[in-house]
């Protein structure tokens, strides 16, 4: 078993205890500490990686991965694309989008895209399923709006709320590990810091992006109510029975 399969069998476990409560602060422990756990294999990868290079070995390279997120003419699927770039940004994975928002294409190391890609399929299910239920709620019978322009608010709201939260988690873990650097060890911060140049380098010579992916601009209508729950909800978000990542995943329908 390699290290990253046995990063996402330890996520897995984590979030196997995060469906067995229903006490929300401990699944967003749970959550956390899964970001925790990615970006310090993420950090031990670019460490390990610095090293290698210094001994002239062979080491894992940037690569690139095309993600189908729905089919065209779902509605909606900017949300979608909004969710993994946020879980993206937060584990050093940079994203292309088509214009009609239908795939995207990831750039980073195989390690973080499986990792985001895990992290995306779960939360994605579970934000469909939380806007289906605001839906169906007494809270948006008390505030009604359009169904779509409901649902669209909501998912941003939760998509960026998760976001937050994984950013916040990986600065945590990104700190803990430059305080504890040993000065004898491969430097931590040069590490990551030739890696997000090299990131940065290959992302620059392969993405043929034109323009910039205008999904997160479009309108969505007036639907506070439901943005606030789809907030709340990302804040308590926790995945579910997570697994081995076999190859890209398509989009669930909206």
């Amino acid at each position: 078993m390699t290290g990253s399969d046995k990063l996402l069998t330890r996520i897995g476990a984590l979030m196997r205890q995060a469906e067995g409560t229903d006490n929300p602060h401990e699944a967003e422990a749970f959550l956390s500490r899964a970001q925790q756990l990615a970006t310090q294999h993420s950090i031990d990868l670019a460490v390990a990686r610095a090293a290698a290079a210094d001994r002239g070995r062979a080491r894992p390279m940037p690569g690139m991965r095309r993600i189908e997120i729905g089919a065209k003419g779902t509605k909606g699927l900017a949300t979608y694309v909004a969710l993994f770039a946020a879980i993206a940004h937060a584990n050093d994975v940079r994203v292309d989008a088509a214009h009609n928002s239908t795939w995207v294409i990831a750039f980073g190391l195989g390690a973080d895209i499986d990792t985001t890609q895990l992290l995306y399929t779960h939360l994605l299910a579970q934000m469909v399923r939380g806007s289906r239920a605001y839906l169906h709620s007494a809270a948006h019978q008390r505030h009604p709006v359009a169904g779509v322009t409901a649902r669209l608010a909501y998912q941003r709201a939760f998509a960026a709320r998760v976001g937050q939260r994984l950013r916040a988690d990986r600065d945590r873990a990104r700190a803990d590990a430059l305080a504890t650097d040993a000065p004898t060890a491969p430097g931590t911060a040069l590490a990551l810091r030739d890696k997000d140049i090299e990131l940065r380098d290959y992302y620059t010579a392969h993405s043929a992006a034109k323009g910039t992916w205008a999904g997160h601009r479009r309108a969505t209508g007036h639907a506070p109510a439901a943005a606030d729950a789809g907030d709340r909800d990302g804040q308590r978000a926790r995945l579910h029975d997570l697994g081995h990542i076999d190859g890209p995943r398509k989009g669930l329908p909206s």
